[in-house]
C-alpha cells in the first residue's frame, strides 16, 4: 500500500492490483497498421537541462524499441513523443534515426518496422518556402538513407512563412515527388504545438481539411497515410471517409482512439508507448472478430490516456517517460530538456493510479518503491 496525493490536497491510500499477464503476440496485428510513437531515454549522467545538447542513453532507448516490436507494434520515431522541438536537437535526432533503423534491420525490413519524422527543426531561421523545402529535404534524405519510411512532420517554420494553402501544396508536392516510398503526412493540432495554428493555410479547420484533402488526392500514389492529431473524433471520421482508396487514416487521437480504431482507423499514437502490451492484446481480439473483448481490454486505458494528455497537452511526454520508469523499462526518471519537471506530483500520482488499474505495472513492488522515492523528493511521506 502507498499513500498518494490527491487533487484535494490530501493523501489517499492506494494498493496496486496484481500485475496482468500480457503474452507476446505471434506477430503484428492483421486488421490494422499500428505505430507506437516512442520516447527517448535521457542519459542520467548528461546535462540535459533546458537548451543543452541532448544526451541520450542509447542502449535503454533501443531496448524500449525492442519491447515495442516484441508486442507487434511498428515504431514511429523521432516524433513529438521523442521530444522533437522540446529538447531533442537535430544531432541527437539524426543519431536516433540511424540507430533505430539499424536495430530494426536485425528483425526485418526497417521500412516496415520504423517510420521516422522528417521536419525542419534544424533550420529555425528558414524564412522562405524554398528554405523550408531545403530543410525538409535534408531530413528526408537522412531518414531514407537509414532505410526507414518518411513521416513528413508538421513544420513550425512552414507554418510561420506559408500564407496560403498553395504554399503548403508547393512544398509538400515537391517533397512527395522525391520520396523513395509512400510517406505519412502529419497534422499535429495546436493543442500539441501552438506554433502550428493555421496549418494547411487556414485557422478554419474545415478549410484546412479541404486543403489537406486536395493535396492528398493530387499525390495519392505517394501518400501511405495521414496521421491526424486534432482530438476531434467526428472530424477524423469524416476525413477518413474522404481519403482516396489505399490512403490510410492513422489516428493520433489520444482521447478517442478506442472507437476510432474499431471503426476503421489505423493508428500512430503516443499513448501506445506505455500501453503497448494491453493494446497488443486488444488488437489480437479485433483480428479475431471479438469486438467486445477488444473494448474490454482497451477502454480501461482511455482514462489513463486522457490524464496523460490533459491540458497543457504538449507536456504529455513527461507522464509517458514516468510510466516507462515505474514499469521498469529504464533506470531513471530524467528527460532531455529537463522536461521531467513539466508535470506536478499530483498529476503523476493520478497517472500511477490509472496505470495500475489498467494492468500496466508489471512489477508492483518496483513501481511502488520508485513512486515512494519520487514522492520523497517532493516532500510527501508515502
Amino acid at each position: 500500500m502507498i499513500l498518494l496525493p490527491t487533487a484535494e490536497g490530501t493523501l489517499e491510500p492506494y494498493e496496486p492490483g496484481p500485475p496482468a499477464a500480457w503474452p507476446l503476440p505471434p506477430g503484428p496485428p492483421r486488421s490494422r497498421v499500428v505505430y507506437a510513437a516512442a520516447h527517448v531515454v535521457a542519459d542520467p549522467l548528461g546535462d540535459n537541462t533546458p537548451g543543452a545538447p541532448a544526451r541520450v542513453d542509447w542502449e535503454a532507448t533501443l531496448r524500449f524499441r525492442r519491447h515495442l516490436w516484441s508486442y507487434g507494434m511498428r515504431v514511429a520515431d523521432a516524433m513529438d513523443t521523442a521530444q522533437r522541438n522540446t529538447g531533442l536537437d537535430w544531432p541527437a535526432t539524426r543519431e536516433l534515426i540511424r540507430r533505430t533503423a539499424a536495430e530494426a534491420a536485425r528483425f526485418g525490413d526497417p521500412a516496415e518496422l520504423v517510420a521516422c519524422g522528417a521536419g525542419t527543426d534544424h533550420a529555425p531561421r528558414a524564412a522562405t518556402c524554398e528554405e523550408v523545402l531545403k530543410a525538409y529535404g535534408e531530413q528526408v534524405e537522412t531518414v531514407q538513407a537509414a532505410g526507414a519510411r518518411v513521416i513528413l512532420m508538421a513544420s513550425r517554420q512552414l507554418a510561420a512563412v506559408a500564407r496560403t494553402p498553395g504554399d503548403y501544396h508547393a512544398v509538400y508536392g515537391r517533397l512527395l515527388a522525391e520520396v523513395d516510398r509512400p510517406a505519412i503526412l502529419h497534422w499535429l493540432g495546436e493543442m500539441f504545438d501552438p506554433s502550428l495554428a493555421g496549418y494547411w493555410g487556414s485557422r478554419d479547420l474545415d478549410a484546412a481539411t479541404d486543403a489537406l484533402l486536395t493535396l492528398v488526392h493530387e499525390h495519392a500514389g505517394r501518400v501511405d497515410g495521414v496521421k491526424v492529431s486534432l482530438l476531434d473524433a467526428e472530424r477524423e471520421v469524416r476525413l477518413r471517409a474522404a481519403l482516396p482508396a489505399g490512403v490510410r487514416l492513422y489516428t493520433g487521437d489520444d482521447f478517442d482512439y478506442s472507437p476510432l480504431i474499431e471503426s476503421g482507423s489505423d493508428a500512430l499514437l503516443g499513448v501506445f508507448d506505455p500501453i503497448a502490451p494491453v493494446a497488443s492484446a486488444a488488437l489480437q481480439a479485433l483480428d479475431a472478430g471479438d469486438a467486445a473483448r477488444y473494448r474490454e481490454l482497451l477502454e480501461p486505458t482511455v482514462p489513463l490516456s486522457r490524464k496523460l494528455f490533459e491540458t497543457p497537452t504538449y507536456h504529455y511526454k513527461t507522464g509517458i517517460v514516468f510510466l516507462a520508469w515505474v514499469a521498469g523499462h529504464q533506470d531513471a526518471f530524467t528527460m532531455v530538456g529537463g522536461a521531467q519537471s513539466a508535470r506536478s506530483i499530483v498529476h503523476l500520482s493520478e497517472v500511477f493510479r490509472l496505470a495500475g488499474r489498467a494492468g500496466l505495472l508489471p512489477d508492483p513492488g518496483l513501481a511502488q518503491a520508485r513512486m515512494r522515492a519520487l514522492l520523497a523528493t517532493a516532500g510527501v511521506a508515502a
